[in-house]
């Protein structure tokens, strides 16, 4: 009955085109109303709402949206991408594989998927689709390494799993480091060999530049490396706390933007206006999600789920495995940060009682998430492209196009699953000097 209400009520408000945070906090009340009565368990969900937005970590949320966003204004992010793509003139591929390296290494600099797609895509189209390289292989390349900004510490899902599920947000962080270095690698051999099978995806004709020249160039793309290191240096140096690291990189690239960037006191107003905006948004979900939490944690559904499961005779990788059905249906629906909060107070108990690693599970999760930005209609990643080329590239195309990288990611969730190792040996390696 309980868990005919809450589905009943998320279809209800959310097919009725009611903003999800606030459809999660009806489906909550509802439960409250009928099940577990209001008064003084009501107030427990409101404390829960407080005492979740006044954690430590979720400050870092709004500094990692700023922070993308400064990068992004300033016109660092074009520079930088100029001068990365020099070193890849004689690869197979070329320059299609700057897509993939300037996204992850933005990545460690915005935390959003979104953000990473936007940034470089917005310096990267123009540039190629002047070359004349395939529009369409552009945009999907574009889009799917946009997704690795979700892996990449500071990434602001793992730090949002790791507030919500209590794990440490410093082991997160390293053990999305070597996932997210795999997916780049595997997309680049992607790239190259599909290019060498179809060479008209490539200009015929293009510049070859010396040694030097491209020595040179690299030097332009120094904010960013000064930038990944003042975030990510004080974090893993045990110096500094994740929103302590985001707070200085504010700084920085607020400092970087102002001296030589392109921002200026009156180009900051709407920049802070966009990223308010943008936190805003994720903070209504926030709210939302923690009053359905609190409601499903005082009934014990979780408890009873699992002991359903168990009584079912189902194992934990079957169960795994339609958690991971479920997600990839969702992606369809759901955002990506709209989805984790929908998602985690029923998943992370039900998995952290079959006996998931939690660090492990805020990666796959996290992983699935990236499929979710990649998969039409909603695939937000494919709107932004579609977006930033002008339509030059439909959303259908940008989906057909990214689908063996949506391939890659789904491969690799079935390669870390047998091999848990990939994730937890970094973290595990590195236990005494992560900072929590």
């Amino acid at each position: 009955m309980m868990w005919a209400v809450i589905i009943s009520t998320l279809l209800l408000f959310g097919f009725g085109g009611v903003a999800l945070g606030a459809t999660l906090m009806a489906a909550g009340l509802t439960l409250f109303g009928l099940f577990v009565g209001g008064g003084g368990n009501l107030a427990i969900a409101f404390e829960g709402v407080w005492a979740t937005l006044n954690n430590f970590a979720f400050s870092a949320i709004l500094l990692f949206v700023l922070i993308g966003e400064l990068f992004f204004a300033s016109g660092l992010s074009t520079r930088s991408y100029g001068a990365v793509a020099p070193l890849f003139q004689r690869i197979p591929g070329r320059l299609l594989h700057t897509n993939v390296v300037v996204c992850m290494m933005f990545g460690a600099v915005s935390g959003t998927s979104s953000a990473t797609a936007a940034a470089v895509g917005a310096a990267a189209y123009p540039e190629l689709s002047r070359r004349k390289y395939h529009k369409g292989t552009i945009v999907g390349s574009l889009a799917a390494a946009g997704t690795l900004g979700l892996l990449i510490p500071p990434s602001l899902t793992l730090i949002l799993f790791g507030a919500m599920t209590d794990t440490s947000i410093g082991k997160l962080f390293l053990a999305g480091i070597v996932p997210a270095l795999g997916f780049g690698l595997a997309f680049m051999i992607f790239i190259a060999a599909r290019t060498q099978i179809n060479p008209s995806l490539l200009p015929k004709e293009y510049e070859r530049l010396g040694l030097v020249h491209c020595l040179t160039a690299l030097v332009q793309v120094w904010p960013l490396i000064f930038l990944m290191f003042s975030v990510l240096g004080p974090l893993y140096s045990g110096m500094a706390t994740p929103t302590e690291s985001a707070a200085f990189g504010f700084f920085m690239v607020l400092l970087l933007g102002l001296t030589i960037g392109d921002l200026t006191p009156t180009s900051l107003v709407p920049v802070l206006m966009s990223a308010m905006a943008k936190y805003g948004a994720i903070v209504f979900v926030i709210v939302g999600a923690v009053v359905l939490k609190t409601a499903v944690a005082m009934l014990g559904l979780p408890r009873e789920l699992i002991a359903f499961i168990s009584e079912s005779g189902l194992g934990p990788y079957t169960v795994f495995f339609g958690i991971v059905v479920i997600y990839i249906a969702l992606g369809c629906l759901f955002d990506g940060i709209s989805m984790l909060l929908l998602t985690v107070p029923f998943i992370a108990p039900l998995l952290f009682g079959l006996g998931f690693d939690p660090v492990w599970l805020g990666v796959i999760i996290t992983i699935l998430i990236e499929i979710g930005m990649v998969t039409p209609p909603v695939g937000p990643n494919l709107f932004i492209l579609s977006s930033i080329a002008n339509n030059e590239v439909s959303v259908g195309e940008a989906a057909r196009e990214t689908l063996p990288y949506w391939l890659i990611l789904l491969s690799g969730i079935a390669i870390l699953t047998i091999v848990p190792e990939v994730v937890t040996w970094l973290p595990d390696k590195l236990l005494g000097s992560v900072a929590d």
